[in-house]
């Protein structure tokens, strides 16, 4: 038994960025290529220039609302897949309603990867409580479990005891679904009497993981592990023995960017999170998961070396409606650009009686009356609302990804 899943997960950094100047070119030139969709959106693109991180922010970002619209107008994907229905193994419909494809080949989603570090292993039953119906979840957590050549039980979601008994009888080791829900199995065994003292390992995942769960478990002597994941790109990050942030996805590219651009944001800013997926089938490029998450730095001691990330952090997608007319966080970052060398800013909306407030908060080592009027004229000019400005001391703000903050109650 190995500490690592491959010998991937432990590349030095020259390594790692010689791998990134070869794959990322030919991932490019492969979307546009094959997938209709990028062929349009990289038109103009000469993809072999596309070598680092540095040229890759320099593409444009494709939105969940961008495949909505697309698949809406050319059925069933879109234009961004490169294989066509009849290629594909499954397909499935996820909530917006966004329709995704199963790559082909073993292990599509790479979740053998997560589970591993998780301490799955040849033999073991995995008892697997994501749907399998319409949406992919139970299918990703499943092609990885058989990649590990692991036996699986496909519960679903639901059946509390029923659930149990299963477990029991099957004496399943290992636990995949929300993180709360393995404790209602726990505690359902309980009541029934039954013996679960087989499993000792869960992956969590689609929910949040919260301290007092992580106690819980761990006072059960389970060892319960996280991942975060989209049914577009599959897994993105995983946690590891180290416990420290999760670990990113050898198979994808992910950058922390300001909510609303793509623009690229310093270790340790919390920013949306996106993802370039280097699936031959699936081939999405900046794709925005509209989640928010931050860089971590250095290694996990874990001896893995990728990137890590805080984990999910909550929703990028700040949009809310101001007297009628939405708001957005690219129209905030848009006020930003007209005014360089400024640090963070929100937009805060309150009421007023019955009116719609709206307070910019800036922070800046300048602070006066011209440059508030000149932000306040610029936010007028972006949203065609007008708005007061708050200069803050650099730092003021949080560290939280947060671009508008809607104060008024729900």
């Amino acid at each position: 038994m190995t500490d690592h899943y491959d010998d991937r997960e432990t590349q030095t950094a020259d390594q790692r960025e010689e791998a990134l100047a070869d794959a990322l070119p030919r991932q490019i030139g492969h979307a546009k290529q094959y997938a209709p969709a990028y062929a349009a959106l990289l038109a103009d693109l000469e993809p072999r220039a596309v070598t680092d991180r540095a040229a890759l922010a320099t593409l444009p970002v494709t939105r969940k609302s961008d495949l909505i619209t697309a698949q809406a107008e050319t059925a069933p994907f879109g234009g961004f897949t490169a294989l066509g229905l009849a290629q594909v193994p499954r397909v499935f419909a996820s909530p917006g309603p966004i329709h995704e494809p199963q790559g082909v080949g073993t292990d599509p989603w790479r979740y053998a990867r997560a589970l591993y570090a998780t301490g799955l292993r040849r033999g073991m039953l995995l008892h697997n409580c994501f749907a399998y119906h319409f949406t992919p979840a139970g299918m990703m957590l499943e092609e990885g479990a058989r990649a590990l050549e692991c036996p699986v039980f496909p519960a679903g979601p639901g059946n509390t005891e029923s659930q149990a008994r299963a477990a029991a009888h099957f004496s399943a080791q290992c636990y995949s679904g929300t993180p709360d829900f393995l404790k209602s199995i726990l505690e359902a065994g309980d009541a029934l009497g039954l013996d679960l003292s087989a499993l000792k390992l869960g992956h969590v995942t689609g929910g949040a993981y919260l301290p007092a769960l992580r106690r819980f478990y761990a006072d059960r002597g389970l060892v319960v592990r996280q991942s975060y994941g989209t049914a577009d790109v599959g897994l993105i990050a995983y946690e590891s023995e180290a416990g420290e942030g999760l670990i990113c996805d050898e198979d994808v590219l992910v950058e922390i960017v300001r909510p609303g651009t793509g623009e690229p944001l310093p270790d340790g800013e919390v920013g949306e999170v996106l993802v370039t997926s280097f699936c031959a089938t699936y081939p999405l490029v900046r794709f925005a998961t509209g989640d928010l998450s931050a860089v971590l730095p250095g290694a996990s001691p874990c001896g893995r070396t990728n990137m890590r990330i805080r984990g999910w952090m909550g929703r990028a997608d700040q949009a809310t409606k101001v007297r009628g007319m939405f708001v957005r966080p690219e129209q905030v970052a848009e006020v930003m650009r007209a005014h360089p060398g400024l640090g963070r800013a929100r937009l805060v909306v309150g009421l007023d009686g019955t009116r719609d407030t709206m307070v910019l908060r800036v922070e800046t080592p300048v602070r006066d009356a011209a440059l508030a009027e000149s932000l306040a004229a610029s936010l007028n000019a972006v949203t065609r609302l007008r708005g007061v400005v708050e200069l803050l001391e650099p730092g003021a703000l949080p560290n939280d990804g947060k671009v508008i903050d809607d104060t008024r109650p729900a």
